[in-house]
This record gives structure tokens, sequence and C-alpha cells, in this order.
């Protein structure tokens, strides 16, 4: 397959779905976790784990690992970027609600268009396609807007940190479509993000005073097992290999689909009502994705 596609096609636009919806269930996997495995502590044990998992695969796979093809430094402030953002959310959500939180957050492929600008000249959007991202992003301020106004007074330190977070999840976007890890495997781009964070999150954690794991049962072991083989491992490989073959502007605009795909699978699991905004709001990020995609 080639490399340069500048339109996604129906393999994509599947596999796009699939992630958003493992993402979104994710929202809910990791509020299962929480319950005994505190927050940053918990993603540095996810990076382990599918650190671990990848490693093994790539072996069997015979994917060449150690070869120098000059992608050290990209990898390693993609890993870089890639722990920072995770951090920057957990700690923010301590002066912010989760709520207020998805906007900002998702705010990520507006920053990776702009970024696209100077990095990726080939996938610069055309008017309409920032019409049909900014009509998603509505939908995601249609289903948690009620609660921009419910925050405490240093709830906009939260907000800020969030907001560099979303620039952060863009900068990892630009920094693997832009260098040499573009011409590497997705194990080997996938390997270099779960290694450094491996490596800083589990510390960090430690050193914000967090208490690892402090109440353990069979659902939270199963949360992390779910974020170990099925988000950390499958769904990044095949998100980094989407990125090396598609445009990346046009895959973030379907990351608009993961917080509402979120809210569905707390419908369906958690027990949580299907509100009228949860409509609104579907219809709104599908018809922005329809646009910032279909459209000529």
């Amino acid at each position: 397959m080639s490399d340069s596609r500048s339109e996604l096609d129906r393999l994509a636009v599947g596999i796009m779905i699939v992630l958003c919806t493992v993402w979104g269930l994710q929202q809910v996997v990791v509020k299962l976790g929480n319950a005994g495995i505190s927050p940053i502590f918990q993603s540095g044990l996810r990076s382990v784990g599918a650190f671990v998992l990848v490693l093994l695969w790539s072996k069997l796979r015979g994917v060449r690992l150690m070869a120098s093809d000059g992608t050290l430094w990209a990898g390693i402030l993609a890993g870089l970027l890639f722990a920072a953002e995770f951090a920057l959310i957990y700690v923010a959500l301590e002066y912010t609600n989760a709520s207020r939180g998805v906007i900002f957050l998702y705010t990520a492929p507006f920053f990776v268009a702009l970024g696209a600008i100077w990095l990726l000249p080939n996938e610069r959007m055309r008017r309409v396609q920032w019409i049909g991202m900014a009509l998603a992003f509505g939908g995601v301020v249609v289903l948690f807007g009620e609660n921009l106004g419910r925050a405490g007074e240093q709830a906009w330190i939260g907000d800020l940190m969030i907001l560099l977070a979303a620039a952060l999840w863009a900068a990892t976007t630009l920094v693997v479509k832009a260098s040499a890890l573009a011409r590497v495997s997705a194990e080997k781009t996938l390997l270099y993000q779960l290694g450094v964070s491996a490596v800083v999150l589990p510390p960090l954690a430690l050193l914000l005073g967090e208490p690892g794991v402090f109440a353990p049962s069979v659902t939270v072991w199963a949360s992390v097992a779910f974020q170990i083989f099925v988000v950390a491992s499958s769904s990044y490989l095949a998100w980094f290999w989407l990125i090396r073959h598609y445009p990346a502007t046009r895959l973030s605009s379907f990351s608009f689909l993961t917080p509402v795909m979120g809210v569905l699978a707390g419908v369906a699991l958690l027990g949580e009502p299907l509100t009228p905004a949860v409509i609104i709001a579907l219809v709104l990020v599908g018809a922005g994705i329809w646009m910032a995609n279909a459209l000529r």
C-alpha cells in the first residue's frame, strides 16, 4: 500500500470507527480501574505491560527494531510527549472536572491541522474541512457543555493543563508523521512511546504521592488487562499504522467520535441515561466528520 494516500478509504474509516469505540470504552474501563489503582500509576502499568506485549509480538513477526534508521531522537521525543500528555491530564483533573476536560482535550485535531500547515504541507485543510471539524467539535460541546459553568475557582488551571495536553497529543501525531518514524513499522513507533512512558510514569506517580495499587480486585485487574491488550497494544498499533499510510489531519477529525462513544459505553455498561444531548452530539459529530473527509 502506498504511504502517500490523500484520502481515507473504507478500510481506514472502518478501522477508525472501531478505534474510537475502543477509546470511548476505555473511558469507562479506566473509571473501573481507578477504584483500585491510582491514575498515573495505572497508566504506567499499562505502558509497562503493553511494551512487553508489543516487543514479543515484534519478535514473533520478525520486525527489525534495532536497525539504524534515524528514528532514535524522534522516537524519544514522541515518547516524552506521550508521557507528558497523560501526566498533565491526570494532574489537571485535580483542578477541573472530567466533562470540562473533554472539551479542552478535543481541541487536539485543530492543533494537528494548524501544525500541518508548516510540517505537512500536502495535508493542508480546505475551508469546508475546517467547518466540518468545527461542527464535530460543536457536538462535543453539546455533549459536555452544560458543565462549563460548574467549576471551582481553580478550574482554569486544570483547563489550561488539559489544553496543553491536547497540544502535546497533536504534537505526538505530527512528530510521528513528519519524522523518520513515518517510514518505520508501527511496532517500533509504538515501542518508543511505551518504553519512554513506562520509565517516566511510575516514578512520577510516586513523586506525586499516589498510593499505586490500593484496592486490587478482579474488576480492577480486568480493567488493566483491557488497557494493555486492547488499548495500548492492539489499538495503538492500528493507529500508528494508519498514521503511516493516511493523512493525519483527516484521521484526527475522527477523534471527535471518541467522547460520544464513551458516553454511549456508559449508557450500555453503567446504566447512565441516554439524553437528547447524546443524540444531537452524535449527529453533529457524524456530520462534521463527513464534511472534514468526504466533501471536496
